[in-house]
């Protein structure tokens, strides 16, 4: 095989049929999947486009690209309540996508269909003169009327968000050598976290049962309440004291002269792929608790309250944010 680039339909019959072991894949002899989803369940779909040299580097493993394009789209899954089932897919191959170079993606994908009980229903394949270009769209099961939205928060409301924050932001950091101050641990750590999200799947049914709003955090911590905020026509008010914080990311905000600036930018980085859920107050310690019990972390770092916008606060001083996170051009 060398490095001549493949056939697309040998790319195919060779590597992605494979992957397509249930019946409305067809097999992918055919331009469809035909779907039907189970008894009382309903369709949820969302869609991630990722693009080499702006999402992940062209030269990091072809696997680890694989399982985040199937990461970040679980994660949107994962804020829906959404069990995942399966996914469609888009590769627009750049040079030097040779034979090893998809043996070694595909094999990312088999990983993770496995990890998430996830099958290949179908896509797309072409080349491209340009920068790899990936999308994925993720099929999951919802329960009809029981899919929470941005738009459901309220006055009062508790705002919780799953695991850690910003440890992605500061991988990437890493990966572009402007992090100092740090051990090799943390270093690698901090880079793997940011080329391998963590999608909360064990919080799927509690975000089902629980949440007035939720999101995924992918464009930022504030970014993404400032989303939810605006779709319920309600303000939020965030306390960067309270938000959690990885060993590494700890050790690095040590390190920085102002703690508050250092916390808001990682509240303000994009890439965590954390679960935010708006809850009613009385019911925030249960939720914690039952996350706890489910195997992810929950931390209660703000409230909801009337008005518009979303306030950064550090041990009662507000904080002027400048830029609440990424923002796709």
């Amino acid at each position: 095989m060398g490095s001549s680039r493949p056939d697309e339909f040998e790319t195919i019959a060779r590597l992605l049929r494979p992957l397509a072991d249930h019946t409305a894949a067809r097999g992918l002899l055919d331009d469809v999947a035909v779907l039907e989803p189970p008894p009382g369940r309903t369709l949820v779909l969302t869609h991630d486009t990722m693009v080499a040299g702006v999402h992940f580097w062209p030269d990091d493993p072809p696997d680890l690209i694989a399982r985040k394009l199937l990461r970040v789209n679980l994660s949107d899954l994962v804020a829906k309540g959404a069990d995942p089932f399966g996914y469609l897919m888009s590769c627009a191959w750049a040079d030097g996508c040779d034979w090893h170079w998809r043996e070694a993606f595909v094999r990312g994908l088999q990983a993770d269909q496995a990890a998430f009980g996830l099958t290949l229903l179908g896509g797309d394949t072409v080349s491209t003169p340009g920068p790899l270009t990936l999308g994925a769209t993720l099929i999951g099961w919802g329960e009809p009327g029981g899919t929470p939205s941005r738009a459901g928060a309220e006055a009062g409301d508790a705002v919780l968000v799953s695991g850690m924050v910003g440890d992605a932001g500061l991988g990437l950091r890493v990966t572009q050598g402007e992090v100092e101050g740090l051990g090799e641990g943390d270093l690698l750590w901090l880079a793997d976290r940011y080329r391998i999200p963590r999608p909360a799947i064990e919080l799927t049914g509690l975000v089902r049962c629980a949440a007035h709003a939720s999101a995924d955090v992918s464009d930022g911590l504030l970014a993404d309440v400032g989303n939810i905020a605006a779709a319920s026509g309600v303000s939020a008010v965030i306390d960067l004291e309270a938000i959690p914080l990885s060993d590494a990311a700890q050790r690095w905000c040590d390190n920085q002269p102002d703690p508050a600036r250092a916390r808001l930018d990682l509240a303000t980085a994009g890439d965590d792929y954390e679960i935010l859920l708006i809850v009613s107050p009385n019911r925030a310690d249960e939720v914690v608790a039952e996350a706890v019990r489910l195997g992810r972390s929950m931390t209660l770092i703000g409230r909801c309250d009337v008005g518009q916008g979303v306030t950064a606060r550090y041990r009662g001083t507000t904080v002027k944010v400048t830029k609440a996170g990424w923002r796709h051009r």
